[in-house]
């Protein structure tokens, strides 16, 4: 397996086609394979929220679904009131390695 470091610059962000790159660069195999990966997991990601509601990866996080219930809301323009549906949104928590991973930096 070749070992390569992925350099990010402090207070960038990192795009699905760097996350690519970096899949690529960590691993003995070709862009397309880690593009391939990287949409492997992505997809299965959506796919699990769909049906279960939650995804868990130890160390890493868990992503699950919330369900925000309908409420009133005001029109910042006007001041009218309207009406807001309720919706289920997908959040992210981060599990404990990667909280202690990033404070250390």
């Amino acid at each position: 397996m070749i070992s390569a470091s992925v350099i990010i610059i402090q207070g960038s962000t990192m795009n699905k086609k760097e996350l690519i790159e970096a899949v690529y660069a960590k691993g003995d195999i070709t862009k397309k394979e880690a593009e391939f990966a990287v949409n492997a997991v992505l997809d299965s990601i959506i796919e699990g929220l769909k049906a279960e509601g939650k995804v868990i990866i130890p160390g890493f996080g868990s992503f699950e679904v919330r369900s925000k219930t309908a409420r009133e809301g005001r029109n910042p323009r006007t001041g009218e009131k309207i009406k807001i549906a309720a919706k289920r949104t997908p959040a992210f928590k981060p599990g404990k390695e990667m909280k202690d991973a990033v404070e250390k930096k």
